[in-house]
């Protein structure tokens, strides 16, 4: 069965850590795309001038292929690596964390510095709102005026979201459902408008006027 659903963190959070002096703030984001890293990291560092060291670890997806660790000049694998076990050990996805780090005089060893990005970043997603998601899949649908009570009538028997509607020449009613069911219901939807079984639609049918696109 398609997995459409993940868990991630509803908004940002915060957690710390600290040990011999120095201190590990550890921040969590939800994240979408790669292309929010950089305005998330220039925010904390105009937030933390002074700090040395601003290590991270993301995940994005489901299937395990987007992620990426950073340790930024602390040793290798003490910092992005325990971050990122993190996120796996809260089964969650489209977050990022980032440890701040502010050095306080001693050195804490690669266990030490392990253990404390650990720590903090375990701070902030136990402090977080951890919820689920879902992944949709959204079609329009143009269809004649006079269709527009039929196509509704049969819109309503589906577990779908109305996202838009505009009346112009034609109708245009935008949808969208949870994906794993996309496939089935489109054929369902166009069986209903012919008068057909669902498994007697195959491939492109003529609707009569009704056009569906799948658009995202």
């Amino acid at each position: 069965m398609m997995v459409d659903n993940y868990i991630t963190i509803k908004e940002p959070s915060e957690g710390e850590y600290k040990e011999k002096g120095s201190k590990f703030l550890a921040y969590a984001f939800p994240l979408d795309e790669e292309s929010q890293l950089q305005s998330i990291l220039a925010e904390l560092h105009q937030i933390h001038p002074k700090a040395r060291h601003f290590c991270f670890a993301y995940k994005i997806g489901l299937d395990d292929t987007r992620y990426r660790m950073n340790d930024d000049g602390e040793p290798s694998g003490t910092a992005g690596k325990p971050i990122y076990g993190q996120i796996l050990s809260f089964g969650i996805t489209n977050v990022i964390i980032v440890v701040v780090r502010y050095f306080g005089g001693t050195k804490l060893g690669v266990p030490g510095l392990i253990h404390a990005y650990k720590e903090a970043t375990k701070n902030s997603l136990e402090m977080a709102s951890i919820i689920e998601k879902f992944i949709y899949t959204k079609f329009s649908i143009i269809l004649d005026f006079d269709k527009m009570g039929q196509t509704m009538n049969i819109l309503n028997k589906y577990p779908i979201q109305f996202l838009a509607q505009s009346f112009e020449d034609r109708c245009t009613i935008d949808i969208q459902m949870r994906k794993s069911i996309a496939e089935e219901w489109q054929k369902s939807f166009m069986g209903d408008i012919l008068g057909r079984s669902a498994k007697d639609i195959i491939g492109t049918e003529d609707l009569g006027g009704i056009e569906i696109t799948q658009i995202e």
